[in-house]
């Protein structure tokens, strides 16, 4: 089986509402039961993490046509950038296109039940996040 690695950028250009080190541990206990897959942060260029870890593959998602030009754009300097490392796009399901991690943190500021769209355990996060006073 092939390793699949998921990476989260630790970027100062954004301000998520979870820290990296959080991030990471979300998404480790959501993939838990997949044994093919390490969940890791980076600092830096995509491309370069990928060439670290030996990628020949970025694998992006794209919830709509706005998405898609800032993808391209990246995707095409990346391969400039680093030629034996693609990119391939995954469209997200029409179910969940319009959904934004800005509009979850919105409704969950707000006390909304946000279960239906994140899993329980980030569900519990967003909870103690408000609880706190930190949503």
């Amino acid at each position: 089986r092939r390793q699949r690695q998921m990476c989260i950028r630790d970027s100062s250009a954004k301000h998520p509402l979870f820290t990296v080190e959080e991030r990471v541990a979300l998404l480790q206990e959501c993939c838990k039961g997949i044994p093919n897959v390490t969940v890791e942060s980076f600092d830096g260029l995509t491309v370069e993490f990928a060439k670290k870890r030996h990628a020949s593959v970025m694998v992006r998602g794209l919830r709509a046509v706005t998405d898609f030009e800032n993808e391209i754009q990246l995707a095409q300097t990346n391969h400039a950038l680093m030629p034996g490392i693609e990119t391939m796009f995954l469209a997200t399901s029409i179910k969940w296109s319009y959904l934004s991690s800005t509009i979850v943190r919105e409704a969950a500021h707000y006390g909304q039940d946000v279960s239906r769209f994140v899993p329980r355990n980030v569900e519990r996060a967003l909870i103690a996040k408000r609880e706190a006073g930190e949503l």
